[in-house]
């Protein structure tokens, strides 16, 4: 199938052994109940495998709606999927499941949301920091924070759980570019969605965010000022205006940084959308 025929939003590629891996909220289930996760393969960008399930609900784990933003990554010789479910009784988390492969099938590793039980989050990413240490970035979502919240906490080295305390990075009124979203409590709100993290070759480490702008759906980046996650994150201008965000960056098997976010940002109209991008001095541009 075509890239243009795959309906996820808030895609994410694992690049491994010589193939594409695109991850993804299924379009269709995005907004209510829903039951598992897909898989795209690719050795071209263009042309991808029909989906496979690599992670489905049998009724036994804790979520029943909001199957949002897997990421997949490879650490200590598996691999472990970062994603956001919800139940009704329940806020909103990001939990970590396990596979020996990166088609599945992913089972619970962590017991229920590793992000704090009493928080409404969403869109945990992971990240190791200089010394080899694990944290996950994540989203304290606006619908409880208002204005939304980016928060960064270590892991335990098998990423079952927490080792320490989150730590605010930035809320979402710090960018310029962004425009408040509906009230809350009598509050304009603010959204946070989609971290991720990229290091450069000079050494700066960046994060890409997703809120609103003028021109809609966003893709915002902001830079740490000591290079580390425990720094300050100054506001840059945004990546990506055009109704479109929540990316990532990942580099080709040719070796070209490339872009993938979800655009438009409309239901059952999103599409992965891929972009090459260059780093210049310590930022990233569009090629």
């Amino acid at each position: 199938m075509l890239l243009s025929d795959i309906n996820i939003r808030d895609p994410f590629v694992l690049v491994h052994d010589g193939t594409y891996y695109l991850y993804g909220t299924r379009g269709a289930t995005c907004w209510g109940e829903a039951n598992g996760f897909d898989v795209y393969t690719s050795t071209d960008l263009e042309n991808w495998s029909e989906p496979h399930v690599c992670f489905h609900n049998d009724g036994s784990f804790w979520a029943t709606k909001n199957y949002w933003a897997p990421e997949v990554y490879a650490w200590r010789g598996a691999f472990y999927m970062f994603a956001s479910f919800k139940k009704d009784d329940m806020c909103r988390g990001t939990a970590i499941l396990k596979a020996d492969n990166p088609l599945g099938p992913f089972e619970p590793h962590s017991e229920g949301p590793v992000t704090p039980h009493h928080w409404e989050c969403l869109d945990g990413t992971f990240y190791v920091d200089k010394e080899g240490m694990p944290w996950m970035v994540f989203c304290h979502e606006w619908v409880q924070a208002i204005d939304g919240e980016i928060w960064a906490m270590r892991l335990s080295e098998d990423l079952s759980a927490p080792a320490g305390p989150p730590r605010l990075l930035f809320t979402a009124s710090e960018a310029e570019w962004i425009v408040p979203g509906r009230q809350v409590l009598g509050r304009p709100s603010f959204v946070t969605d989609g971290p991720f993290m990229w290091r450069t070759e000079d050494g700066t480490l960046l994060m890409l965010w997703a809120a609103f702008s003028k021109d809609g759906y966003t893709q915002g980046l902001a830079v740490s000022t000591n290079g580390e996650i425990t720094g300050e994150f100054k506001q840059t201008e945004p990546l990506f205006h055009r109704d479109g965000g929540h990316g990532m960056i990942f580099r080709t098997l040719e070796g070209k940084l490339m872009m993938t976010l979800h655009s438009p940002n409309t239901h059952l109209e999103e599409r992965p959308y891929f972009f090459p991008v260059v780093e210049e001095g310590s930022l990233l541009k569009r090629a």
